[in-house]
């Protein structure tokens, strides 16, 4: 009698505790249910205002435009002071060639040489203003990228917690079922496993999402201590483009190609220039003579530069700017082609993702899901052992965190597919 009276309070137990335990899919890819959480957005803002490699390419770009004006400016002059034609016997003045001279030189470079060498610059500076801009947007996807794999971890974590204490519940019920007498060891002991192993997994999805979090905190330029709050997860968003309009976004919006358009107009301008090396510099000197006991004199010159070394040295360095300038146009065509594959790798993994999140939300959790009410229903007639039932239940739960996971690839895919189209920079869907 007593051991019908305890079988049927372990049958009642294991019902509520599989009625009662938690839907793993209830709000996976919604906010968090802590008011105090890190929103993707704010996330990004951080990291735009603080982050230490956004900062450095800001200045080195205004590093570059202030070295703009100077390339086109002339060399300073030269202010000559000097005692000319003084006798060895008294360093007197009484001879008619003796004067003290102040003058002044000043060096012109052959008309139009200088307007190459401050194009040059000009596209070198914007060139590095875009490389600003790129560094930004590679980091704001990294950011998105990070934050979404972090939110992904809190619900992986959240659902393996509920897990396993769903599965002490079970052991209770599986002891009480064995005490008895209406259950057997073995299902104890599946129990205890499965409790470690569970155990086991959220050590280290634990572990793995303080190294996130550390991630997260420099990104942001932030210490890698600093405690971060469970995040959100936004909703991924629709499809993405045709690969052909995606890369149509890039060529005019990806700041990357841009600045290989830039440096090669760079490269160019210096291989003008390169070719006009051999063109001559002239020199004005202007200089004023005080003869003390004489009339004073004043002088006027004209240098020009005799290019006699150019076969040994003007010559390889126009060669060594042509070289550079298909360089240039080598490297941004390679950029181009990248981008193109990478776009394309992105929208693949995104639609994979996609496609696989809706069929694990339409067809497969549901189907998993009715096994579990299946397996619970041949449980209680005896028809299926107590291994089927606890499988049944943990695939459902490896099922949602799949799911998880693939609204967080999707995210991740997303937020490169933006940095490298400049479709959406902010992270704030």
């Amino acid at each position: 009698m007593l051991r019908h009276i305890l079988s049927s309070i372990a049958t009642g137990v294991f019902w509520i505790v599989l009625a009662t335990a938690p839907a793993p899919l209830r709000a996976q890819t919604g906010p968090a249910v802590q008011s105090d959480t890190l929103r993707m957005v704010d996330a990004v803002a951080a990291a735009r205002a603080a982050n230490p490699a956004v900062q450095a390419s800001r200045l080195r770009a205004e590093a570059e435009q202030e070295r703009v004006s100077p390339a086109g400016a002339l060399p300073d002059p030269v202010l000559e002071l000097g005692l000319l034609n003084r006798p060895f016997d008294g360093f007197g003045t009484d001879e008619r060639m003796t004067m003290n001279v102040i003058g002044l030189k000043q060096a012109f470079p052959w008309p139009g040489n200088q307007g190459f060498s401050e194009e040059g610059r000009e596209h070198a500076a914007r060139a590095a203003q875009l490389d600003a801009a790129e560094v930004e947007a590679q980091v704001v996807a990294r950011t998105r990228a990070v934050h979404a794999r972090l939110a992904y971890l809190d619900r992986a974590i959240a659902i393996t917690a509920d897990t396993r204490s769903m599965l002490r519940d079970f052991l209770e019920v599986a002891e009480t079922r064995y005490a008895s007498g209406a259950g057997v060891q073995q299902d104890v002991l599946q129990a205890q496993v499965a409790i470690g192993r569970t155990t086991a997994d959220l050590a280290g999805m634990e572990q793995e999402r303080v190294a996130t979090a550390a991630r997260l905190n420099a990104l942001m330029g932030r210490p890698a201590g600093d405690p971060i709050p469970a995040v959100d997860l936004p909703p991924p968003g629709g499809e993405a483009l045709p690969l052909d309009s995606l890369m149509v976004l890039a060529q005019s919006g990806r700041p990357a190609l841009a600045a290989a358009q830039e440096r090669a107009l760079a490269a160019e301008a210096r291989y003008r220039a390169a070719g006009r090396a051999s063109y001559p510099d002239f020199e004005l000197r202007v200089a004023y003579g005080q003869r003390p006991q004489y009339t004073d004199m004043g002088s006027i010159a004209l240098g020009v530069s005799l290019p006699i070394w150019g076969g040994s040295k003007d010559k390889p360095l126009q060669r060594a700017a042509a070289a550079d300038q298909a360089e240039q146009d080598a490297r941004a065509l390679e950029l181009h082609y990248d981008t193109y594959a990478r776009l394309g790798e992105l929208r693949a993994a995104d639609e994979r993702a996609r496609t696989l999140e809706e069929i694990y939300r339409v067809q497969i959790l549901p189907q998993a899901e009715a096994a579990v009410e299946s397996a619970f229903a041949a449980y209680q007639v005896g028809s299926v052992d107590y291994a089927t039932l606890l499988d049944a239940r943990l695939t459902v739960n490896r099922y949602a965190i799949d799911r998880v996971r693939l609204a967080a690839e999707r995210l991740q895919a997303t937020a490169e597919i933006d940095a490298l189209t400049r479709s959406s920079m902010g992270g704030d869907r």
